[in-house]
């Protein structure tokens, strides 16, 4: 049962359009938003404005006749008519205090499961073998961790996939080069990643320069496609190398259960799946090359552009293999299938996906959906690079903001006059991971932003770290008053007389909306907004309303608000993949 407010709203202003209008009237959405002001109420609903339209009738009268039908004595004030058609609602607080006894008890804070929980894989990370995680990969990697935790939350079947490039010519360039330079039979040798990019770039300036090379790379493409024994035992060697510091990676961010499903993956259906194409009429020949065109993309000079399923040399590429997974993914029962990938691969997705419904792959109850992202910059608004103009690897990101963290929690102790923590290190490692996540989650996911360490470790302004320790100050006065563990019993009964406290009930309340919203739309934006706001009504709560020494019920009734507050950052912060201390 629906128990948020705009969920219990919608339904009241949808019964009071039938009651007032007839059940055949086509009601205009949305029926009921929250307001931007609140002078003018928590939620209003534009319905009468929509209807006035259809009706041909003065909005303001309409917007009368549906506040006389509307039912919400026990969930808010009377409705408020305003001009030119709009009714407004209030939140009544004897709703509130209830509704926040009940979030006491509630480890999901209102958060209702999804009415139809489907199987959802979601695609995101796929860093390249013989190659280090670098900043690009952050993005990519945090946003699809939040969308999988968000989606497990709300009860659907999950599946986060690391789609690694693990495949391809490269591969043959890379093992060849290890060939001429003593590398053969490296099973079980030790490299370091770095190492082998070293090694990489070498290959690739020789593969440009040297047609012998050259001749020999794609030798041993045809070898490891073939599964000529020593050249897979090196193409093993680099991708478990790969793998092991990757997972060191994953293993900062707090990112688990990746199920890695390689390029290689799909190597054996190709064929079947350009076969199948051609025998649904999809293929053209052209230059040599099996290509699907598909309506509506056109190149720059706005020619048909074409899906190019198998080269002119019989080789396959990424678009081959993305059409593989997807029909693999539908056909293994996925209902939703989710791609956290950069927004230049936008017109690529768009085409995968619009080929595979064309081919039947993709039936009209399974939704594909691209989760285009933008970039990471440095200061000054340009790509974020080494002094060199290498791309800077994530873990280098990440290691300099845990230091950064450790000397800002060190500062911190020696100027409140305080002794460092005995943890710092696993406090810097919370606050500094936390901080870079949070910095980029914040933001709209097709935005560019700014990477500035300064920015992201403040404790003023919408961080990380002032959300983690506004958690750890109300885990604090929860130890103090022995709510450590929980609530002592029953949930208390909620008073709200003081204007903080009915602000702070408000914000809380609508976790499980913003929830939901935040699924819908996949912008984990709305989730850093409702936190700060939770965390800065707070703050403004605690100012004016004692806590501790308040006599009791009103005691028990401001903790039953802290506790509630804390469990939302702490469930907030989760979605988002941000760890939080009890004590920093």
């Amino acid at each position: 049962m629906a128990r948020t407010p705009h969920d219990l709203l919608r339904a009241r202003v949808g019964a009071a359009v039938a009651s007032a209008f007839g059940d055949d009237v086509e009601v205009p959405e949305p029926l009921v938003v929250p307001t931007t002001d609140p002078r003018h109420g928590d939620y209003t609903s534009p319905v009468a404005m929509g209807l006035a339209r259809a009706l041909g009738r003065a909005p303001h009268e309409l917007a009368q006749r549906l506040a006389d039908a509307l039912e919400v004595s026990d969930l808010a004030e009377p409705p408020e008519v305003v001009r030119p058609g709009f009714v407004n609602l209030r939140l009544h607080p004897r709703w509130l205090a209830r509704r926040v006894g009940e979030l006491a008890g509630d480890g999901r804070l209102g958060v209702e499961p999804a009415t139809a929980p489907t199987r959802v894989v979601v695609d995101y990370s796929g860093p390249n073998v013989a190659k280090a995680m670098h900043v690009g990969h952050l993005r990519s990697t945090i946003i699809g961790d939040s969308v999988a935790n968000v989606a497990e939350l709300l009860g659907h079947d999950v599946e986060r996939v690391n789609h690694v490039g693990d495949w391809g010519t490269q591969f043959g360039m890379l093992i060849a080069h290890l060939d001429d330079v003593g590398y053969r039979g490296v099973e079980g040798r030790s490299a370091s990643l770095a190492e082998i990019e070293d090694l990489y770039r070498a290959a690739n300036a020789r593969f440009a320069a040297d047609d012998a090379f050259r001749q020999r790379a794609r030798q041993r493409v045809v070898e490891l496609q073939s599964g000529d024994p020593e050249t897979h035992s090196a193409w093993r060697w680099l991708v478990a190398l790969s793998m092991a510091e990757n997972q060191a990676v994953y293993d900062l961010l707090g990112v688990h259960d990746l199920v890695v499903r390689g390029e290689s993956t799909y190597q054996p259906m190709l064929a079947e799946v350009v076969a199948d194409l051609e025998a649904a009429g999809l293929v053209v020949v052209d230059d040599g090359a099996k290509c699907v065109f598909v309506e509506g993309f056109t190149n720059a000079e706005g020619e048909p552009l074409p899906l190019i399923v198998q080269k002119a040399d019989g080789g396959y590429n990424y678009d081959t293999t993305d059409l593989a997974a997807l029909r693999s993914r539908a056909e293994l029962g996925a209902g939703r299938v989710v791609y956290v990938v950069d927004a230049g691969q936008s017109q690529h997705f768009q085409m995968v996906f619009a080929v595979a419904r064309m081919a039947g792959w993709l039936p009209d109850g399974v939704e594909a959906t691209h989760l285009a992202f933008g970039l990471v910059l440095g200061e000054g608004g340009r790509r974020l690079r080494t002094r060199s103009g290498d791309s800077v690897r994530l873990v280098d990101l990440l290691d300099e903001a845990v230091q950064r963290a450790r000397r800002f929690v060190v500062e911190r102790a020696e100027e409140r006059g305080e002794p460092v923590p005995a943890d710092v290190d696993e406090v810097a490692r919370v606050v500094g991971v936390g901080a870079v996540k949070y910095a980029d989650l914040s933001q709209h996911r097709q935005s560019n932003y700014v990477l500035s360490f300064d920015r992201m470790l403040s404790l003023k302004g919408n961080t990380a770290p002032y959300l983690q320790y506004a958690y750890a100050r109300i885990r604090s006065i929860l130890r103090e008053a022995g709510w450590a563990d929980g609530l002592p019993g029953e949930p208390p009964a909620v008073t709200l007389d003081e204007p903080q406290e009915l602000e702070l009930a408000k914000r809380l309340v609508v976790t499980g909306d913003v929830v939901h919203r935040v699924a819908e739309d996949y912008l984990s934006n709305h989730l850093c907004t409702h936190l700060f706001e939770v965390a800065q009504t707070y703050h403004q709560f605690y100012e004016h309303c004692p806590v501790l020494r308040s006599p009791e019920p009103l005691r028990s009734s401001r903790l039953a608000l802290c506790a509630v507050t804390a469990a939302t950052l702490r469930l907030g912060l989760g979605l988002l993949g941000i760890e939080v201390l009890d004590r920093i």
